[in-house]
């Protein structure tokens, strides 16, 4: 089995230790469950998600994409791969920017958790700067930001029942169920929380929240963690998103709770980048020059024909969710159950974060 990449392959890399799995185990199952994979079997990994593992897999030239949970204990609810299995295996037909996924395992004897493997799609990820085929572009950070917002006002405007959706969730309470459970994954992370002071910041934003809750305009279908790094690039095409990765989260619900989570992560050139107010999780991103959030509020808002004035409850609820989620990675870190170094950075992220959610609450 090979595991060497390329230099031009920035979004992969080998395998990282302590994220091996069973290939063996692996390659016997894919080649029994699906057709013509015939030639040589290899690996890499996509290293640059928080969260869930990610690997490329290869017989020859067919590559396929197989996703599993992280190590460790999992929240309730989180890492869903069931439900992203069945999301990707319908929405392509509504939303060609979602990769089409072809299988789903719920046998965790073949590589010690639930998964699914989806369609491979080439392209680029905006991470911390823009890439160098879109930098000879005019004003490329804005186009590229404009084109995510462009992305996400085109999901909101997919029928779910047209997608084979309908079932995905219950619109009705969404808000309500959203408000609860997070509280209760906020719950179960809290004592690893360094500092009693940003534990009771979480529990201050979580209270405000539930009694400034607005009513909900619109449901449809609710990707959950929207950001620019879960989009997908053609090397060289600033203007449009091919397409859009993690769906364990999706779900039917209140449309605007994902323009809240993108406006989370969202720099703000109007902004002193070291204020709580322009705080992002992603470093790098104020340098790419996407347009401020006014334009994104502007931007989305000219397709959605909806209510904007509560947007900052949403974005609110958006950054107290990253937080949690945040947590989570920093506990799992805490308590063993990772050896990605990075999730021992989480922590530190999640002070500022919490005070901006408790501001854009005030």
């Amino acid at each position: 089995m090979s595991t060497e990449v390329n230099d031009d392959q920035a979004e992969l890399a080998p395998v990282r230790a302590g994220e091996m799995l069973d290939w063996d185990r692996l390659e016997s199952y894919l080649r029994e469950q699906l057709p013509d994979l015939e030639a040589d079997f290899s690996v890499l990994q996509f290293p640059r998600g928080s969260a869930n593992l990610t690997y490329q897999v290869t017989f020859g030239d067919r590559q396929l994409v197989v996703r599993r949970p992280p190590f460790g204990t999992i929240a309730a609810g989180a890492h869903d791969m069931a439900r992203e299995y069945k999301v990707l295996s319908q929405l392509h037909t509504e939303f060609p920017r979602a990769p089409r996924a072809l299988l789903h395992c719920a046998d965790q004897s073949v590589i010690g958790a639930e998964f699914f493997v989806n369609e491979y799609r080439e392209g680029i990820v905006v991470w911390d700067r823009v890439p160098d085929s879109m930098s000879g572009f005019d004003n490329a950070g804005e186009r590229i930001g404009l084109a995510v917002i462009d992305a996400l006002a085109d999901l909101h405007a997919v029928d779910p029942g047209k997608a084979g959706l309908s079932d995905l969730g219950r619109p009705g309470g969404y808000l309500d169920r959203q408000l609860r459970g997070w509280q209760r994954r906020w719950a179960a992370v809290e004592p690893e929380v360094d500092s009693p002071e940003t534990a009771a910041v979480m529990r201050e934003v979580a209270v405000r929240l539930v009694k400034g809750q607005p009513r909900s305009q619109r449901s449809g279908i609710v990707h959950n963690d929207y950001k620019i790094d879960n989009c997908q690039f053609r090397p060289g095409d600033p203007d449009r998103v091919t397409a859009v990765f993690d769906w364990d989260m999706a779900t039917t619900g209140d449309t605007l709770s994902d323009l809240g989570t993108l406006l989370n992560y969202w720099p703000d050139s109007t902004l002193d980048p070291d204020s709580d107010a322009a705080f992002i999780a992603v470093p790098g991103m104020h340098g790419l020059g996407l347009p401020p959030r006014a334009a994104v509020i502007d931007r989305y808002g000219r397709s959605s024909s909806l209510d904007l004035s509560d947007i900052a409850w949403y974005e609110a609820l958006g950054c107290w969710k990253t937080a949690v989620i945040l947590q989570q990675l920093y506990a799992r870190y805490v308590r063993g159950q990772t050896t990605d170094a990075r999730m021992g950075e989480r922590g530190a992220l999640i002070p500022p974060l919490a005070r901006r959610a408790l501001g854009l609450l005030s």
